[in-house]
């Protein structure tokens, strides 16, 4: 399958032009891993030139499942000599410029170092990159915001990472990736949620990440698009741990966005843990309220990828559902499976709901640093 930007007409570009607009999922990536080289201590430059990383992941090197593109990218996003994302003016010229993007907040995830298995060196990455992001990004256009990386299974040390950059106007969230060692609402993350709460900055989780385990509760699958289809699932089991866990009764203030893991399936998750809760809930009493309150004080969901129903209206209903504030527009630029903020709502949105979609929602949750 080949994916490309198809030419808009002019009164597409005109009615687009008028749309502000906040993107939540921006994929910025360094060319190579020795763009990082200025940023990190000799030992580890020498390390990485001398063994390499280690994700989480057992003997594998790579993605363990062939994408859908080269790089999960878009044809037209490979700049001449470079990498999809690793070319500032192109995202300019493809989608920041495009699209009249006023906000978009940078989302690292080849590399995200956090689920490395040398803990130093997951420390020391997640570093770099957060300095790289700095230099090469966040310094050279205003309307981008950087999220913090950290080493999430050392919670010390993640909580360190925060602290640094706590007051950096350039860092907007914390940043973890839903396939983890532990559920999220397990204690040893807690130092994360901790150190976010006190920075006030929100947290977010954006599916995919290597965990050691396999990626279904059920072990491999067979393809590429049931790996896709998994995104979904194992947000679903963070927000559930993040809920029943009593992270939110312990930090009243956090506030936590799953980023590129669809949305359709929170209505319904909360409907069956209020189910479960008013049954069972004399085994957790820490837990003051039920888990929809929770889910509709604390998370916030990215559009992309953005669902799909044969009838519209039924996207409408879910964000009914959800709550039109709690939905934040992500383009995943300059992924294959890019979402054009020109053509992914339906007709019919009233103006003070597609505002809240595209900008207002975002300003709320990232502030205006």
């Amino acid at each position: 399958m080949n994916i490309h930007a198809t030419p808009k007409s002019e009164v597409a570009l005109t009615r687009k032009a008028k749309l502000r607009v906040a993107d939540c999922d921006l994929h910025p990536v360094p060319n190579t891993l020795k763009d990082l080289y200025p940023f990190l201590e000799k030992r580890w430059r020498d390390h990485l030139e001398s063994f390499g990383a280690r994700r989480r992941q057992g003997i594998y090197q790579g993605p363990i499942y062939p994408k859908g593109q080269p790089e999960a990218a878009r044809r037209d996003a490979w700049p001449p000599g470079g990498r999809p994302g690793s070319r500032l003016d192109l995202m300019q010229r493809q989608h920041l410029d495009a699209n009249n993007v006023e906000l978009g907040i940078l989302t690292v995830i080849n590399p995200h170092p956090g689920n490395y298995q040398n803990p130093d060196q997951s420390i020391a990455m997640c570093r770099a990159v957060n300095d790289w992001q700095v230099a090469e990004w966040t310094s050279k256009d205003s309307r981008l915001k950087a999220s913090i990386l950290t080493a999430y299974e050392h919670g010390a040390a993640a909580a360190s990472e925060i602290e640094r950059l706590a007051d950096d106007p350039n860092f907007v969230q914390v940043f973890l990736l839903s396939r983890t060692a532990q559920p999220l609402g397990n204690r040893c993350y807690w130092p994360i949620y901790e150190a976010a709460s006190e920075a006030n900055l929100p947290v977010g989780v954006h599916a995919f990440g290597n965990s050691g385990f396999p990626i279904t509760s059920s072990g491999w699958p067979s393809y590429y698009i049931e790996e896709m289809a998994g995104h979904s699932q194992s947000c679903q089991s963070q927000v559930t741990s993040l809920v029943l866990e009593g992270v939110f009764e312990r930090f009243p203030n956090l506030r936590v966005a799953f980023i590129e893991s669809g949305f359709g399936w929170l209505p319904s998750l909360s409907w069956r843990l209020d189910a479960h809760w008013r049954k069972l809930k004399a085994e957790n009493p820490a837990l003051k309220r039920l888990p929809s309150e929770y889910i509709r004080e604390h998370i916030w969901v990215t559009t992309q990828p953005m669902e799909e129903p044969e009838r519209p209206r039924h996207l409408l209903d879910l964000f009914d559902w959800i709550g039109w504030d709690r939905v934040l527009y992500s383009s995943d630029y300059p992924h294959w499976d890019f979402d054009d903020p020109a053509r992914c709502l339906p007709a019919g949105v009233a103006p003070e709901q597609r505002d809240k979609l595209f900008l207002t929602n975002a300003l709320t949750l990232y502030g205006k640093k």
